[in-house]
This record gives C-alpha cells, sequence and structure tokens, in this order.
C-alpha cells in the first residue's frame, strides 16, 4: 500500500564545512524543492531533524531559523530529535502526516555539524555524542558509542564466529562503493590489510572500522499518494517501522540481536505487504563495520550469523545478490547526525530512479532504509518502491 510518495530529492557533499547551519540545510532544501519542481510556496510544513547542536554549536531553537532562510517563515515546522535517527523519525511523521491528510506536501529533513568547524575537537564530539546513551548506568564508566557496538560486535563474534576480517570487507566493500558517490566524505578504496593494520580504537574495531563525524545536510519532498501522479519520477512510500529497544544495553536480552531493527523491519515489511526478500538493495546504519553486520541480518538481508560471511563472499557488494550501502554507507558516505537518516532516503529515492551513474544497481526497483539511534535503542526502516 502506497502510503506517501518522495518526488524531490537534494543533499550537500558530506564532509567538512565551515557553512552555518541554516545554510547547509538551505542548500539540500532547495535541491529537493528544485528536483521535485516546487517552491516553498507550495509547502504546507517543514519536518526538521537537528540532534546535537544544541551541545556542539549552541544552537538549538533552529526551526524558525532554518524556515526562514529558505524563504518558509510563517510555516508549520516541527523539529525532531532521537539521536542518529533524527531525521528518519522526521520522515516517519512526514509520511504519516500526509497520508492521513493532515498536510499535501512536506519537506523533510536534517542537518548537522560534527567536525572541529564547530569548535569542538575529537575528545569533545564524542563525548556529546555519549549523551545519547544511558545517563546513569553507561556515560560514568567511560562508555561512548565506539565501545558500545564493540561489545553488541564481540558478542556476535562469539555466537557466530564473525571474525575481523569479516568486518574488513565491509569497510573495503563501503569505500569502494564511496569512491563512485561524489557526495562522500570519503572517496577513497581501502584494502582489508589496511583496516586490519589499523590502530585499536575499540576491540573489535580498528580505525577504518569507524565512520567518521561529519558535516551535511539532506532533504526529500514528501507528497500524498494522491499528488504523486502530477510530478516527474515519483517513488512509492509503501512501508515506515519505527521501535525501540531496552536501555542500557546490559538490560538487553540478545545484545547481537538489535530488536529494535528487528521489530521496525517487520512493521515495514508488513505495511508494504512485501518480504525482506523481495527488496532490490538496502542502506543500513553502518555507524561501525560490525553494525553493518548487526542491521544485515536485523532485516533479513542475510540469515542469523551469516551477516559477516555475506560481506566477505561479496554478496552485499554492488553486484552481489543483496547489496547493501550503495552510497558508500556512514562509513565512506559520512554521518552527520541529523541528516543520515534522510540521506538514506535521497540514495533509495536516486537507485529506484536509476540516475546514480557507476553505483547504479541494475534494476533497483525495492530499496529498504534502516537508521538506528543511539545505543541500538531507536530505529527506523522504510521501504520505498518505483511507481508502478
Amino acid at each position: 500500500m502506497t502510503r506517501a510518495a518522495v518526488v524531490g530529492a537534494g543533499m550537500t557533499k558530506f564532509g567538512v564545512h565551515d557553512t552555518p547551519l541554516q545554510e547547509l540545510f538551505g542548500e539540500a532544501a532547495f535541491g529537493a524543492l528544485d528536483d521535485a519542481g516546487v517552491t516553498t510556496d507550495d509547502l504546507d510544513a517543514l519536518y526538521f531533524g537537528n540532534a546535537m547542536s544544541g551541545q556542539a554549536e549552541n544552537e538549538t531553537h533552529l526551526g524558525p531559523r532554518v524556515a526562514s532562510h529558505i524563504g518558509a517563515a510563517g510555516l508549520e515546522v516541527q523539529r525532531f530529535e532521537d539521536a542518529c535517527a533524527t531525521s528518519a523519525n522526521a520522515f516517519k511523521n512526514a509520511v504519516q502526516a500526509v497520508d492521513a491528510g493532515v498536510h499535501d506536501i512536506v519537506l523533510v529533513g536534517g542537518v548537522e555539524r560534527c567536525t572541529p568547524e564547530t569548535g569542538k575537537d575529537t575528545p569533545a564530539m564524542t563525548r556529546i555524542f555519549a549523551s545519547a546513551s544511558h545517563r546513569q548506568y553507561e556515560q560514568p564508566t567511560g562508555l561512548t558509542f565506539p565501545s558500545v557496538f564493540a561489545l553488541l560486535t564481540k558478542r556476535h563474534m562469539h555466537e557466530h564466529g564473525t571474525t575481523e576480517e569479516d568486518l574488513a570487507a565491509v569497510a573495503v566493500k563501503n569505500h569502494a562503493n564511496g569512491r563512485l558517490n561524489p557526495r562522500a566524505h570519503f572517496g577513497k578504496e581501502t584494502t582489508v590489510d589496511e583496516v586490519l593494520e589499523g590502530p585499536v580504537v575499540a576491540d573489535p574495531f580498528r580505525l577504518m572500522d569507524c565512520c567518521p563525524f561529519s558535516d551535511g545536510a539532506s532533504a526529500v519532498v514528501v507528497v500524498s499518494d494522491d499528488l504523486a501522479d502530477s510530478f516527474d519520477a515519483p517513488v512509492d512510500v509503501t512501508g515506515v517501522g519505527h521501535a525501540t529497544d531496552v536501555v542500557p544495553i546490559a538490560d538487553k536480552a540478545d545484545l547481537s540481536a538489535t530488536q529494535a531493527a528487528r521489530d521496525a523491519a517487520s512493521e515495514a515489511y508488513a505495511q508494504a505487504d512485501i518480504a525482506a526478500d523481495d527488496a532490490d538493495f538496502a542502506e543500513v546504519h553502518d555507524c561501525f563495520t560490525g553494525a553493518e553486520i548487526l542491521a544485515s541480518e536485523a532485516i533479513g538481508f542475510a540469515p542469523d550469523g551469516e551477516g559477516g560471511t555475506y560481506a566477505t563472499e561479496g554478496r552485499t557488494a554492488l553486484d552481489g545478490d543483496r547489496p547493501i550501502n550503495p552510497s558508500g554507507g556512514l562509513k565512506a558516505k559520512g554521518h552527520p547526525i541529523g541528516a543520515t537518516g534522510t540521506a538514506q532516503i535521497v540514495e533509495l529515492t536516486e537507485q529506484i530512479r536509476g540516475t546514480v551513474g557507476e553505483r547504479q544497481i541494475p534494476d533497483a526497483n525495492v530499496g529498504v532504509a534502516h537508521n538506528l539511534g543511539g545505543d541500538a535503542a531507536t530505529t527506523v526502516v522504510s521501504v520505498l518502491e518505483g511507481r508502478a
């Protein structure tokens, strides 16, 4: 069932930007509006995601500022925060709004700056990121997100025999894809040996197992199903699932299962009336290489325990039978927290339209986006399909 449609998509290059947040978002927003062939006068609302700017840049009330900058003052603006799943949550709410008839046309997206251009160095930003973990039980121990996902991945390795070489294969694949993406933070390939020779960040993760802090913005235009056919190349949104898991991580029933992702995927697939095998490709939240392996299993792209093997065997590569992260993923494309969720929707839209050039997946018609927040505590899974 079609719940809504994406009719415009835009994003900045991810990397290092000295541009103020409202200007950075404006670049993505105007790209999406131009792609859709609409202006801000056509919009009913702006659903906007930003997670960390209050701590990183002392900027909190961004909604009106962003709306004013793009010429949409007076428009209804809702700001969302859901850690790394921030703009995916905004997207979910935009889809619900047009599906319910509350709005007809919504601009939805997100922006973040996470590099030293904020005035915060890497240790400071790492502490800010850690604010998305449990204040009483995780932060006092010094647990940061590399160590959170290292714990989850170590458990997966213990239970299923996943190896560091499997992790490295994810990095190699995503950097190869990122080299083909002109908007990626990293456009350089790597090798398994280079990954395995890198310094340890949090065992089993080495430097090249970790995504970068990035600056960037992304946006899409979401319209009701009734309006979609009046636009060029609409891409249908047929399912959006959203679920949470137990926190802190010590209380999770299964450290390697990422249950919120499984529940969100189940909900999204049920709405779309598909099974995981019906999807042609996926964009998943690979903040760390191990996170991609866990996600590939949670959304049904690989059987439990075989996500690492799928990566090593090339099955998740562009020319594999279960392509994952053709954009380069967070690992190579980059990770500006509040922009990551809708950046995945941009990639799904462009893949289904067939407009991404060298990294195009042949006959891509059904795509899945998996965007995770916090210590695997929040996940939004979306299904997009080409309009028949």
